[in-house]
């Protein structure tokens, strides 16, 4: 199956809160969250339907296709250790999900966007592989074309995040950062069960 195309906020009504598809709201989930209701539908799901939801929560986020999700799943059985976190901090270590948590993009798809057209750097080599898999110690910056800083830099000053992520040591003058360790589940926003993700794939 081909990567989603289609309206983000069709997507969040179902799914609710997605961080890295888009931080816009439908009007639904605003009324709903000023006046303190569930977001949730009435609807009754089966213990499928809760799992499929949960995988579609992490597809949708991180802009993967089925195939690419379900390799990540694979891989993530491989290593010890939890495996639903190893999956998670897997998806956290590629090349455009580091450029939104960085701030260098508004969305992890606008960060593909960044990586596919070459503004990106990884340990000073330019990268256009936004599926690229990054390591500890790793160097993430910006080419120095006057357009490719202009278009960070502008993107980094309007997401100002509030706080750095601890897994990071960033230099923001120079738009860089080092990554300094694996993701925490706690600076993962995803509201997300992954156990019901690893369970969804556990029979394939």
């Amino acid at each position: 199956m081909s990567r989603y195309r289609g309206p983000k906020l069709k997507i969040t009504r179902r799914l609710g809160t997605l961080p890295g598809l888009t931080m816009k709201k439908s009007q639904k989930l605003k009324y709903n969250e000023k006046n303190g209701k569930s977001n949730e539908t009435n609807k009754k799901l089966t213990e499928y339907g809760i799992r499929l939801k949960e995988k579609q929560k992490l597809k949708f986020n991180y802009g993967l296709t089925e195939n690419q999700l379900f390799r990540y799943v694979k891989k993530a059985r491989k290593k010890k250790g939890v495996t639903g976190l190893i999956l998670l901090q897997l998806l956290e270590m590629r090349l455009d999900t580091l450029c939104f948590r960085l701030g260098f993009a508004k969305s992890i798809t606008q960060a593909r966007q960044l990586v596919n057209h070459g503004h990106i750097t990884v340990n000073g080599k330019g990268i256009n592989i936004p599926s690229f898999q990054c390591c500890v110690n790793d160097l993430i910056g910006v080419k120095e074309k006057t357009t490719s800083k202009t278009l960070v830099s502008n993107n980094f000053k309007f997401n100002q995040k509030s706080e750095i992520l601890s897994n990071f040591k960033v230099n923001e003058s120079e738009l860089k950062a080092t990554i300094i360790d694996y993701s925490d589940r706690n600076d993962i926003p995803l509201q997300l069960d992954e156990l019901l993700v690893i369970e969804y794939y556990s029979r394939r």
